[in-house]
């Protein structure tokens, strides 16, 4: 029987800046890692964007992506059709589709990103 229990104070922050997909600077809090998810997900991370950092349009296939949006006021794109979210709104990107993401306000703005197999 898998249980597991993480306190925030226990989960590793990554920066990234100006990288690969990364324009600006992004932290990754790493929430789960896939190991810990049995290997069912790549990844289960809370994401902080500062005001003017993006993440560039990148497509997923054969996995598939969701954030859902917890704080700020972000610009995302969803096969290139754009729309503003805000707290409580979701994408959900797979099947070869691409989608990208950019903080619009002006304080960070926080999503859950889980990538899924």
């Amino acid at each position: 029987k898998n249980i597991m229990i993480r306190l925030k104070k226990d989960m590793e922050t990554i920066k990234v800046e100006n990288t690969g997909n990364i324009v600006g600077t992004i932290n990754k809090e790493i929430i789960l890692t896939p190991e810990e998810m049995l290997d069912k997900a790549y990844m289960f991370n809370r994401i902080i964007v500062p005001a003017g950092s993006s993440i560039k349009e990148h497509a997923h296939q054969p996995d598939a992506e969701i954030y859902y949006i917890l704080e700020g006021e972000v610009c995302v794109t969803d096969n290139g059709k754009e729309a503003i979210l805000h707290s409580g709104d979701v994408v959900f990107t797979g099947n070869g589709d691409t989608h990208s993401i950019k903080n619009i306000g002006t304080t960070d703005a926080v999503f859950l990103a889980v990538i899924l197999k």
